[in-house]
């Protein structure tokens, strides 16, 4: 590694960081990670801090999680890359689809069409959905519904249904047919609507709106978080997923759970969509499947729609999407291991309690700082602070203080995420209470800093 006045010096001056502004990132350089270990991360300087981040949603397992690293160098050293385009396959990612077949069975799933990573999935899973109407002779079924505050990447078909204007404005025109319908967000909804199970119904009664105005023939997939995560963490009330799932049911319309975050344990459940009861057609997933050690997703796909696929003697089911490095060898490797190490664990049990605690934590917070408008939580290891300038009106609060939290908590011992006005967290599912406690009390002295 380059000494630490080198990486310093350099720091932003030769790479454009994603999600931030070049000249942003110039006058603040961003801090430099040089180490990790367990749920801690070190930066240049040997400063060593607790990773509320749990990197980008995906270091489920802490960054020492020695059966991925060992799986990753034995690949390395059998296979270290071949194709599965038409002809071709490898041992490794036919394991993995037995694997992850039994893996989602209670959620109907049982192929997987794999991936580069989260919003590979995304758009494999949009193409997929259009393909399969027209298998189906309803070549008309081309429009997508979405949620307003969702996020489900950055490629182009991921950007048309994303909820967020910040994904949005700079790239427009994007796709056209996306139309979105308000979340169940209770801080902030068109409705003024505070309690979660009314907004829910007020969000479906706006689905159904939106189908009849479309025309339910001219829809091809609704896609949703089960929990919505970057948008701020907006858990829905528990009838709203399975609400969803009717109506699409109900109109022939595909529903897309977008779990590339809450796959694989962190809602406290194995998936979201098990989480709320649902089933769904079509499931994205990444992040976790192989801990953030090796850059891998997979589109997991219900029995009823591939029959239309595998059935059919046109040649139009074949699949015109795939990556270079689809089902590649070292990512299938590095999720056996992951997937093996996540069920041995229990995961989802941790999840649910480390989440249970910190929650309670930071609606304690909630009681002493005035600068913490809402506090959402409550469904694993998924939280967020909304900081605002003042209650009552709900102004949100400025860049300059809520980086100073984000600051200050991170000198005392937490490493935590800005969002907007929101202050996400997410850490490794692996975490201890004595972890919940340092991150609590790194956000306390942030926002008594900053208030």
């Amino acid at each position: 590694m380059k000494e630490a006045n080198f990486l310093k010096e350099n720091n932003a001056r030769h790479l454009w960081h994603p999600m931030a502004h070049p000249a942003d990132s110039l006058a603040n350089p961003p801090d430099i990670i040089v180490g990790g270990d367990g749920v801690e991360i070190v930066d240049v300087d040997g400063k060593k801090v607790v990773d509320a981040v749990g990197g980008l949603w995906n270091v489920n397992l802490g960054y020492s999680c020695e059966p991925v690293k060992q799986a990753i160098s034995e690949q390395l050293d059998k296979l270290p890359y071949y194709s599965i385009f038409r002809g071709t396959t490898n041992d490794a990612v036919i394991e993995l689809s037995m694997m992850l077949k039994d893996f989602f069975e209670p959620d109907g799933l049982s192929r997987a069409f794999f991936t580069s990573g989260g919003s590979d999935s995304v758009e494999v899973s949009l193409r997929l959905a259009r393909q399969y109407h027209k298998l189906r002779g309803e070549a008309g079924r081309v429009k997508f519904l979405s949620l307003k505050k969702g996020y489900h990447g950055t490629h182009t078909m991921g950007a048309s249904v994303n909820g967020n204007a910040n994904f949005r404005t700079a790239y427009e025109p994007l796709m056209p047919g996306c139309y979105h319908i308000p979340s169940p967000y209770t801080y902030r909804n068109p409705f003024n609507e505070t309690d979660p199970e009314k907004l829910a119904q007020l969000c479906l009664s706006a689905l159904e709106d939106e189908i009849r105005f479309q025309d339910p023939g001219t829809i091809a997939a609704f896609i949703m978080e089960p929990v919505l995560g970057a948008g701020g963490v907006i858990p829905p009330h528990e009838s709203f997923m399975p609400g969803v799932r009717e109506i699409c049911s109900k109109h022939g319309i595909l529903l897309i759970s977008d779990e590339v975050i809450t796959a694989f344990g962190r809602t406290g459940s194995w998936t979201g969509a098990r989480h709320w009861g649902v089933q769904p057609d079509l499931l994205c997933c990444a992040k976790a499947i192989t801990n953030g050690y090796f850059p891998f997703g997979a589109v997991m796909v219900s029995d009823s729609v591939a029959e239309a696929f595998e059935n059919d003697a046109s040649g139009k089911g074949a699949i015109g999407s795939g990556y270079t490095y689809s089902g590649h060898p070292v990512g299938a490797a590095a999720a056996i291991a992951c997937l093996k190490e996540t069920e041995r664990l229990n995961v989802k049990d941790n999840a649910a309690a480390r989440g249970k605690q910190l929650f309670e934590g930071l609606r304690k917070l909630f009681m002493k700082h005035e600068l913490v408008g809402d506090v959402r939580g409550g469904h694993g290891l998924m939280c967020a602070l909304e900081l605002v300038s003042d209650r009552a009106s709900k102004a949100p609060i400025d860049k300059a203080t809520i980086g100073k939290v984000h600051r200050t908590a991170y000198d005392n011992g937490a490493m935590i995420r800005v969002s907007g006005n929101n202050i996400i967290l997410s850490p490794p599912l692996v975490l201890s209470e004595a972890h919940v406690e340092t991150i609590l009390t790194a956000l306390d002295r942030g926002l008594a800093a900053a208030g």
